[in-house]
């Protein structure tokens, strides 16, 4: 891909991993979309970040479960930024844990509508640029809760799962236009919403011997991003130092 076709849009980028993947895309030389519901603080900080190292960006607010939304978001990076060439579907909302003896279709709704109804919009709202570029990058944020089998976590569990499967599809479908479609799939990483949390046994179970950082996702999805990664599509990273074997 070359530099003028460098565009991603990160979507839930105004904090958290979000923010850490915008900086490091921004910093490997990607023009970058900071997408955000609410937090515009947060995106606009994200933003300067991004310019005060040499790189551009922008923040665009929307609703990345909104079609309507979608479309503009997408627009308006390419009017700001150039066409949008690279999605990282990272946005997520609450995650509520309930036992199956609580759980309703709703709580299941919730979590499908931010891992695969939002991936969805987002990459059929680029993907006329991506083929007009003559290819583009798709990286999911998934998670390794679906190897954890953990009580309570059903809706979150199913709706990421769900998240995998549209990986493996889209690389089949999107392949042969050389778009690829990868998924980085994180450990338990700490970040704003975590602040006070006691990560002691969970960093003991963790065979590198520390609890992972934000920059190691924004490590991995730049990987996945990058010229190296062109033959790479259909893959989950795990991304958690060994917790999950």
């Amino acid at each position: 891909m070359n530099a003028q076709s460098r565009v991603c849009l990160v979507s839930g980028a105004s904090r958290g991993l979000g923010a850490a993947i915008a900086r490091r895309l921004g910093a490997a030389g990607w023009a970058v979309a900071v997408s955000y519901r609410s937090d515009t603080a947060g995106a606009e900080a994200v933003v300067a970040d991004i310019e005060a190292a040499g790189g551009r960006a922008a923040a665009l607010q929307g609703d990345v479960t909104d079609e309507a939304a979608v479309a503009q978001l997408v627009a308006a990076a390419g009017e700001q930024l150039g066409p949008v060439t690279a999605v990282v579907a990272n946005a997520t909302g609450p995650q509520p844990n309930a036992d199956v003896a609580d759980l309703t279709w709703r709580a299941y709704l919730d979590q499908l509508e931010f891992f695969v109804l939002s991936p969805t919009l987002l990459v059929q709202a680029a993907l006329p640029a991506m083929r007009a570029a003559g290819g583009g990058r798709v990286v999911m944020i998934a998670s390794d809760v679906v190897d954890r089998h953990l009580p309570g976590t059903s809706a979150y569990s199913s709706a990421k799962s769900a998240q995998l499967g549209l990986v493996n599809i889209w690389a089949k479908e999107l392949g042969p236009q050389r778009i690829t479609v990868n998924a980085v799939s994180p450990g338990w990483i700490p970040v704003e919403r975590h602040v006070g949390a006691d990560t002691s046994a969970y960093e003991a179970s963790v065979p590198l011997g520390r609890i992972g950082v934000p920059e190691d996702i924004a490590g991995a999805v730049t990987y996945l991003l990058s010229d190296e990664a062109a033959f790479v599509t259909g893959q989950v990273l795990t991304v958690n130092g060994g917790q999950v074997l």
